[in-house]
């Protein structure tokens, strides 16, 4: 057996592998007594069917799977001992190829292209500048943070007078001028919200009502012939509301109104556990530091997506495109040719990073511990929850989450992945310099909209 390497240019190659008789002869006739052991033929007794009628009926099956076993064997084994990486996996080569023919060929030779990997040579500098930024927290931030706790937190409450915002249950029916329409809709159960009304005019005569009152009022104007919503109140089709435009009595028998939670001890409780902090300046104490640590995250990625772009272009190679077009399209039986066009700047932008980030961690032996892919699982578990308003998770709740996480494979290799990337990120930072500046929130969400 002889494997041979062509290199074309400095990314790409021709893999040559030839195969000869007495590479496979002897494991060929091992398997073809295999097979007799098993075989059932009318007129012979199992295991007694002569050799050559089996080597007629499979030994061209079997030699393709020899061969198959043979082929990725000898590339993989040529590869390690050479030391020679790629990109991908050797794919058949369209030109050096020679048609075979196994019911006459004895001795075979496929041809495989390569995509090498590219020498890199990644320098960083203190003359690599990189604009980072750092959030600062105003009052007015937790405000608005306080707000929306207080708003998710808040409960329903029966009051006397309606408000914009508040809920009116009632009788609504529909007028023949000034008395109830004969045949004409009328719903005991009909709901309204006066801030949803479009017409000013007529959401103001419902503002101010009481629990009692009956209130006159024009739908159609309320809502300016908005079908879907006058469909969804007066419960009819929305083809029949260009021609519904009467006057309604509005009979108010209920009116709920929604109430934030107040800032009192209980509430802080809910948020944050029980006697997580004791006073209203502790609570936005707190607050004004969990939301530097959101944005904190966010800063990160912002920082880390620039720290990403630098590799890519300080990883100014060239990849052997051809080649990794045709493997993207070979090793996913789905994909079009146009999608993998269509995708592949990223495909490179990706790979080059990929190899840099290879290169300093081979360089500087960056290594990954298990407890840091532990403690980036709990991140993990902590932004989740955090995406939904909890920041307080117990330490069984965590426990759990974690062990079912590190229980797949896939995930832990992602979780190292993640600790190797902010590894790389730090080990960058180091080499570089940061110009950090700080600025408010919206001024950072404008500047991260421009940069996008």
């Amino acid at each position: 057996m002889n494997v041979s390497l062509k290199n074309i240019d400095a990314v790409s190659a021709i893999l040559k592998v030839k195969i000869e008789k007495n590479d496979y002869t002897e494991q060929l006739k091992m398997n073809l007594r295999k097979i007799r052991q098993k075989a059932q033929m009318p007129g012979f007794r199992q295991g007694m069917v002569p050799i050559g009628l089996i080597n007629k009926m499979y030994g061209k099956q079997a030699l393709a799977e020899e061969i198959n076993r043979l082929i990725p064997e000898q590339i993989n084994s040529y590869l390690r001992d050479n030391q020679i990486k790629i990109l991908g996996e050797p794919i058949p080569n369209e030109s050096e190829q020679k048609k075979m023919d196994l019911d006459v060929d004895e001795d075979f030779e496929f041809c495989y292209d390569l995509a090498i990997v590219p020498d890199l040579d990644i320098q960083l500098t203190k003359a690599d500048i990189l604009t980072t930024y750092r959030i600062t927290v105003n009052d007015e931030d937790v405000d608005k943070q306080i707000n929306s706790f207080r708003e998710s937190y808040g409960s329903q409450e029966i009051v006397d007078k309606v408000e914009a915002k508040d809920l009116v249950k009632g009788t609504l029916a529909e007028l023949d001028e000034k008395t109830p329409k004969t045949d004409g809709i009328v719903i005991e159960d009909a709901v309204l919200m006066p801030s949803y009304m479009k017409g000013k005019m007529e959401q103001k005569k419902l503002i101010g009502s009481k629990s009692g009152d009956s209130v006159v009022f024009n739908p159609y104007k309320a809502y300016k012939g908005d079908e879907a919503e006058l469909s969804s109140l007066l419960r009819i089709d929305k083809s029949a509301v260009k021609e519904m435009k009467s006057d309604f009595s509005f009979e108010i028998k209920e009116i709920t109104r929604y109430v934030p939670a107040e800032l009192n001890q209980e509430f802080f409780d809910q948020i944050l556990g029980k006697d997580a902090v004791k006073s209203e300046a502790d609570f936005r104490d707190y607050l004004k530091d969990t939301i530097k640590i959101q944005y904190l995250t966010q800063t990160d990625q912002k920082t880390q997506i620039a720290i990403r772009n630098m590799l890519i272009q300080k990883a100014d190679v060239s990849f052997a495109d051809d080649i990794l077009k045709r493997w993207l399209l070979f090793s996913n039986e789905k994909t079009t040719k146009e999608e993998v066009d269509n995708d592949f700047a990223k495909v490179v932008k990706d790979l080059k990073y990929h190899l840099a980030k290879e290169k300093l961690v081979e360089a500087h032996e960056i290594k990954v511990e298990n407890q840091e892919v532990d403690a980036m699982a709990r991140r993990v578990v902590r932004s989740h929850y955090a995406q939904y308003g909890v920041y307080s998770v117990t330490d069984e709740n965590m426990d759990n989450h974690v062990k079912e996480m590190l229980k797949k494979q896939e995930t832990v290799n992602s979780l190292v992945d993640r600790v190797l990337d902010e590894k790389v990120y730090g080990l960058v930072k180091g080499l570089i310099t940061i110009d950090e500046q700080e600025v408010p929130i919206e001024e950072f969400f404008k500047i991260a909209e421009e940069q996008k």
